[in-house]
This record gives structure tokens, C-alpha cells and sequence, in this order.
């Protein structure tokens, strides 16, 4: 047991019916610690270095959460192992040896026994000289590092010591080896026949889910594989069969067989999917499992509802733009009492526009009828230096379109937030990131490029949709993507942003490295600064979002450039090493979120994902979306859609239209949950709301299901509490001591606690 300032609780091991994975063949384990030092020097290849003073570091985490703290660039780990040559007795395919490592963030070059085997996730032929410049390119993060020798390749020492140097460079935010699997051992039947889950998401139809493409590829360039696929679904609460087909397959070498399964389930059930492929000759199973998502969200009913934030902050004479965002059967009037002067309702679409030129607290009663009744709010107009009281909720093109963002895609996004009814539920921004600039003309004006042919009409068609506008730059003379940056260029890109009607501006550290390699706490301010000083001379109003990854603990002085948010980490990857180790990192920036200043642990990984042309599904679970969503809210994160809206499934528009877990995100205390307690399975997050009461978040970190039992042993939590369960709004009872929930594998249960 263990006292916090929130609450106290046991954490207890409940046995479900849970899908457990099969244990692996013989491996040599290289999950172990290994020994790391960053810099580079071309004697760390070999295999007689000495190596025993360097420190010691978990392959499985990225090196920032190890305690090297914002190391950008080289870095290298060294483990020595025996490879017994036993590993070939019982394996299938007997000819090749792997060494499996995880994912490394961006670059890697393997050595063993100071030769080159691999690069950047593709093995190396012996003799083959090291490339100076493998680090060069696009960041091969994403890619696993499975490097293939065959058993009779020199580079290999069987039953002896192996030495084993990976040199990685990080090219900025998360760097290192993270994920798993770490191990050497035979390729077997499971690294020739893959399951691929990336084809989108699941279908449905009505309140079913009913289909699920997958594909199953054997990578193998001359093994043909015979056996028996068997498809089956399972509840996760009891464990009973919902599903079961088996079919006979003949899969030759280097194919890819697309597959459609069929299936209805409730849609509020959690179920998996179990794949299982056996190989008739040898009898090995190559299996997979797949969360089957499950909608906790209700639907909107027919009588109106208001959504959304309910205080918005404009300074004087800046254009004013609100839509009033609320659910209920069409068509809906809206109306407001108390208006301050200068601004109009418009009754049929309820868009808030005009000018306020006088400073003060206005309160207004917003209203919204239709034939089935009447919803009503009170709605706090605040004009004044500050803006952005609540967190800004909209869409950003990069974690789907990358660099080939355009103005097609962005009018695609606007509409889709208007067409999937996004808009309803308070989304509000249309931000576009790299890739839309072209170079600085000799007057000082940025322009566009070909993809974006004109920027101002396109800013007025959205805002004409109720919805506003993002921008992208840097404050070096390079953007990420390469593109033209606004150093010395701030005033004018400033004015131009004003002029396209930009309501929110991204600013991206990037290049300014090159300005200031190794930047005092002076220098990391000073871009952001000297871009403040031009956004604030602009008649309107931008939001100021600083882009620059967390470096010198921005979320302590933030505020002192007018940062409206800043990002606190790295960019966030569609995995669970990523979203946990951003996501449950956060607790140190707690007491710096405050209205109108946001720790921003960056955009959402959910739905249809890329950085580029090519899309996938995104990789989370559907539990790991929910703790995504929970945990987001609770940090009072802004809230940026990163997928192709178009082609959302019911199952993300679920997780993106919840209005109470919206509703703790925007609460407008403005106060960031913090961490209260801390375990290797299990965290509990707290955040106080304005009406006094509590948002709890429970996470299970584990691959097992878990049962937490919380007491409330604050004294500010005594007394008799009403507990909701936030995602199907649902009450449920009376709590005053305890409480116990069970929460699933990488799942969350956020909940509302209101004084009874």
C-alpha cells in the first residue's frame, strides 16, 4: 500500500479469459542489459574493444527514458554472447541464423564480431564496407531490425563469445532501440508466413461489426508452406466462441493472399480474433491475435445537446469565429442571449462572428432547439490578452499526408469535419503542416508552392465551414521537410499568415539547430520570441503552438515567449513504446498547464495513418486507443487528429465524439491531471475540474487483465462520491471508501467522481 495525494490502492492480478500469446522456440535471450555510450568513434566496431566502463542500458526503451535526456545524433550499444550451435537442432528451416533487434530509432549499422551484418533493416553481404553516410534519408524507424546470416557465414562464432555493436543515430526527439523482439535464433515458420492487419478497419453495418481484411504473405523466396488456417473469435469476458472457419492453404514463396473474414458481434463486446496458421510437414503454428474494437460511446440522441468548450477567449478587434457546436436531430436553431456588442449568431448553422472591441467577462445563454426540445448553456465570452482557454481540438495533415499534404486533402478534411459531424462535438482547426511553402520572393513574401495555389481562398472556404485554420514553419531557413523556413523572413510571414486568415501557427525548431547547435536557455527562447513579436502585431488572433520537442524543459518558460502550447517530447508513432512512453512521461509538466497555456505531448495516432501517400490502420489496439483518448484528455493535451478523415471507421468517429471525455479535455479549470500512482503494471492519473469534481484515470501498462482496487483515503476525497464511468456514460453508484475496476490489457477506465 502506498499513500499519494489523491488516493490510495491495491493493485490485485485477476485471472480472465484473456488471449495469451504461445512462448517462442529455443532463442538466446538479448533483452538483457547492454552496454551504451553515446558519441562515435570507429574503434567501438570491434570485437576486442574494451567495453566494461561503458554503462549499462535496457535495449527495450528508448534512451531518453534511461536518463539521456534530449541526446540527439550517435550513440552506440555492445553485447557479448555465446551463440550455441544447439539452436539448429530442432529448427525448421536449418540454413539461416537471425538476430532480432527490436526497432531503432532513426538509423542503425549492426556489426558481429566487428564485421557489417545489417543497415537500416536490410542485411548485408560479407566483406561489404560500411556506409559513412547511412544515416541519411528518410528516419527508418518503423522498420524492425531482423538481420539474416546463413549458418556457414564467417562472421558467425558459434559456441563462442559474439560480439554484437550497434551504431544508431538519432536525428531528434525519441532515439535508440525500443520494442521488441531481442534475441537470436533460427528463422523459423512464424518470420516466413506473416499476418498483415493493415489493410484498414473493420467494417461495419447498423449496430454489427461484420467484416476484417487481413492478408497473409510468406516472405520465403523458395519455401512452399501447406497447412491449415483456422479463423476464431472469442468474448474477452468469458471467453465463449463467437466464431470459427478453417481453411486448407498452399502458400507459395513470395506471396501475399488478401482474406476477408466475416463476423457479427455486439459492438459494446470486447472480443479477439484468433489467427492460426499450422504447417502440415512439421507441424509448427504460426498464430496472431487481433483485437476486435468495441464501441462504448453512445449515440447522440434527437434532442439537442451543446457541446463543446464553455469559455473562449478573443483580444480586442481581432476577428471573432465560434461555432456553436451541439448534437440533436436537424434541423436545430440556435440563439444567444447577452451577446456583447459587435458579435452575431447565426440562427440556422449557429456560427458566432464579428468584432469585440471592449475587454471584459461576458456571459452569455446559448440555446438550442429543434422539434424534440431544448437545450440550453451558459457560455463565458472572455476579451483579453489571452486566448485559447481551452485546448485546441481540430485535425493536422502530417501523421497522414507527410509532405504530400495539398489543397485538395486540406478541403477533404474540412469537409469531412462538417460531413462525420466532428464539427458537433467542438472540433474546430484545419491545420496544415510541412510541405505547402515555396521559397521567399525578393520582396520578402513567402509563396506557396504548385500544391497550394491559393491559400486565401482556401483559408475562406473553411472558415465559411465554421472552422479555422493552421500553418506550418520554422524558425530556421529550413523546415523539416527541407522546405523554406521564416528565419530572418518573421515579420512578413506574420503579416501573410493574417492576410490568408491563419489561426494557428506551428513552429518547428528544425534548422535553427544548425543557428544554434547547442542553445543556452537565451537561444531557445529567442526564435520563438522574436516570431511572438509579429503575431502579436497582426489584427488576429494565432495560436502559438512552439515546436521544439521538450528541449530546456519548455513547459517551465513557455509562457514567457506567449506560447499558447508547446510540445513536451519527440514525435508520436502509431505503437504502444511510443504512445506510453510519451503519454505516461507527462506528470513532470503538470504544474505549468494552465488556461490558455497547454502541454502538448503531441497529435493523435488513431484511424488511417501514413506520413505519406501510402496508408495503414493504425497499429494501436483498440484498448490502446482508449487509453490514448483517456490519457490525452486527462493531460488537458491539445486534441489533433492525425488520419484521413474520409475514411473513418464507426469505431474511430466513437472514440473522437465521446462529449464527456471531450468534455474533460476542454474543462475550463485548465488544470493538467498529474500522476498519483505508480507501478510496473499499473498508473492512476487525477485531475481536479471546475465544478469540484474528480477525473480519475485507471492504465493498465501489463499484456495481462487487471483488477485495481482504489480507496479514497484523501482527505479530500472523503465523503460519499458518485461515480460515472465516463465512456458509456453510465452511473455507476455510490462510492465512499473503495472502489474496484477491472481494466483491460494496455486499457484505461476514465471516470468521473461528483461530491453526492
Amino acid at each position: 500500500m502506498k499513500k499519494s495525494n489523491f488516493v490510495l490502492y491495491a493493485l490485485t492480478l485477476l485471472v480472465f479469459l484473456s488471449c495469451q500469446r504461445a512462448p517462442s522456440g529455443s532463442k538466446t535471450d538479448l533483452s538483457v542489459p547492454w552496454r551504451f555510450h553515446s558519441g562515435d568513434d570507429p574503434a567501438w566496431i570491434a570485437a576486442s574493444f574494451d567495453d566494461s566502463k561503458w554503462e549499462q542500458i535496457n535495449p527495450t526503451d528508448i534512451w531518453e527514458h534511461q536518463g539521456y535526456k534530449n541526446l540527439d545524433g550517435f550513440a552506440w550499444y555492445r553485447i557479448r554472447v555465446a551463440i550455441p550451435h544447439s539452436l539448429t537442432d530442432d529448427a525448421v528451416i536449418k540454413d539461416s541464423l537471425q538476430i532480432r533487434l527490436g526497432k531503432i530509432d532513426d538509423y542503425d549499422q549492426v556489426f558481429l564480431n566487428g564485421e557489417l551484418i545489417g543497415e537500416n533493416g536490410i542485411n548485408i553481404a560479407v566483406k561489404t564496407e560500411p556506409r559513412p553516410d547511412f544515416f541519411k534519408g528518410h528516419s527508418c524507424w518503423e522498420l524492425d531490425r531482423r538481420y539474416v546470416l546463413a549458418v556457414n557465414d564467417p562472421r558467425i562464432h558459434w559456441d563462442q563469445e559474439n560480439v554484437i555493436a550497434v551504431r544508431a543515430y538519432d536525428q531528434g526527439g525519441a532515439g535508440g532501440m525500443f520494442s521488441k523482439p531481442f534475441d537470436i535464433g533460427m528463422v523459423d515458420l512464424p518470420d516466413q508466413i506473416k499476418f498483415d492487419f493493415s489493410q484498414g478497419g473493420f467494417a461495419f453495418e447498423g449496430d454489427s461489426l461484420t467484416s476484417k481484411q487481413f492478408a497473409i504473405t510468406n516472405v520465403s523466396k523458395k519455401e512452399n508452406f501447406k497447412g491449415m488456417l483456422t479463423i476464431r473469435a472469442a468474448r474477452c469476458d468469458n471467453g465463449n466462441q463467437l466464431f470459427k472457419q478453417q481453411t486448407a492453404l498452399n502458400i507459395t514463396p513470395d506471396t501475399r493472399t488478401v482474406f476477408t473474414v466475416n463476423i457479427k458481434k455486439d459492438l459494446a463486446v470486447p472480443a479477439i480474433l484468433y489467427f492460426s496458421f499450422i504447417e502440415i510437414n512439421s507441424g509448427r503454428e504460426v498464430s496472431e491475435q487481433l483485437e476486435m474494437p468495441y464501441i462504448l460511446t453512445p449515440k447522440p440522441g434527437k434532442a439537442p445537446r451543446i457541446n463543446g468548450a464553455s469559455v473562449f477567449g478573443v483580444r480586442p478587434w481581432s476577428p471573432f469565429l465560434y461555432k456553436v457546436a451541439a448534437t440533436g436531430e436537424p434541423p436545430l436553431i440556435y440563439s444567444a442571449e447577452n451577446l456583447p456588442e459587435g458579435l452575431h449568431l447565426h440562427a440556422d448553422d449557429g456560427l458566432i462572428t464579428g468584432l469585440v472591441s471592449k475587454k471584459g467577462d461576458y456571459k452569455v445563454k446559448l440555446k438550442v432547439t429543434n422539434k424534440v426540445g431544448t437545450d440550453e448553456r451558459e457560455f463565458t465570452i472572455k476579451c483579453g490578452d489571452l486566448i485559447s482557454l481551452t485546448p485546441p481540438m481540430g485535425w493536422n495533415s502530417w501523421n497522414v499526408w507527410g509532405l504530400s499534404v495539398s489543397d485538395k486533402k486540406v478541403r477533404q478534411a474540412a469537409d469531412a469535419f462538417v460531413s462525420s459531424g466532428l464539427i458537433n462535438h467542438g472540433w474546430t482547426y484545419i491545420n496544415i503542416d510541412d510541405g505547402w511553402e515555396d521559397k521567399h520572393d525578393k520582396n520578402g513574401n513567402i509563396l506557396t508552392n504548385y500544391k497550394f495555389p491559393n491559400m486565401k481562398e482556401m483559408c475562406n472556404y473553411i472558415h465559411s465551414l465554421g472552422l479555422k485554420v493552421g500553418i506550418y514553419s520554422s524558425p530556421g531557413p529550413r523546415t523539416c521537410g527541407g522546405y523554406e523556413g521564416s528565419y530572418t523572413f518573421e515579420e512578413k510571414d506574420a503579416q501573410h499568415y493574417a492576410d490568408w486568415g491563419i489561426d494557428y501557427l506551428k513552429y518547428d525548431w528544425c534548422s535553427y539547430g544548425g543557428i544554434a547547435p547547442n542553445p543556452s536557455d537565451y537561444q531557445l527562447k529567442f526564435p520563438y520570441r522574436e516570431m511572438q513579436k509579429y503575431i502579436r502585431k497582426v489584427k488576429r488572433d494565432i495560436h502559438y503552438s512552439l515546436c521544439q520537442y521538450g528541449m530546456g524543459d519548455v513547459w517551465k518558460w513557455g509562457n514567457e515567449v506567449d506560447g499558447n502550447s508547446w510540445r513536451t517530447t519527440g514525435d508520436i508513432e502509431d505503437s504502444w513504446e511510443s504512445l506510453s512512453g510519451i503519454g505516461f512521461s507527462q506528470s513532470q509538466c503538470s504544474p505549468f498547464s494552465a488556461p490558455g497555456r497547454w502541454n502538448d505531448p503531441d497529435m493523435l495516432v488513431v484511424g488511417q495513418l501514413g506520413w505519406g501517400p501510402k496508408l495503414h490502420y493504425t497499429r494501436l489496439t483498440p484498448n490502446e486507443q482508449y487509453t490514448h483518448m483517456s490519457l490525452w484528455a486527462l493531460l488537458a493535451a491539445p486534441l489533433l487528429i492525425g488520419c484521413d478523415l474520409t475514411q473513418m471507421d464507426a469505431f474511430t468517429l466513437s472514440l473522437l465524439t465521446n462529449d464527456e471525455v471531450l468534455a474533460i479535455n476542454q474543462d475550463p479549470l485548465g488544470k493538467q491531471a498529474s500522476q498519483v500512482f505508480k507501478s510496473d503494471v499499473c498508473q492512476i492519473w487525477g485531475r481536479d475540474l471546475a465544478d469540484g469534481s474528480k477525473a480519475i484515470g485507471l492504465f493498465n501498462l501489463s499484456e495481462d487483465p487487471q483488477s485495481v482496487d482504489v480507496k479514497l483515503d484523501d482527505p479530500g476525497l472523503k465523503g460519499r462520491w458518485m461515480m460515472r464511468d465516463v465512456w458509456p456514460q453510465k452511473d455507476l453508484g455510490l462510492v465512499q471508501t473503495h472502489f474496484s475496476m477491472n481494466v483491460p490489457p494496455h486499457g484505461a477506465r476514465l471516470l468521473v467522481l461528483r461530491k453526492d
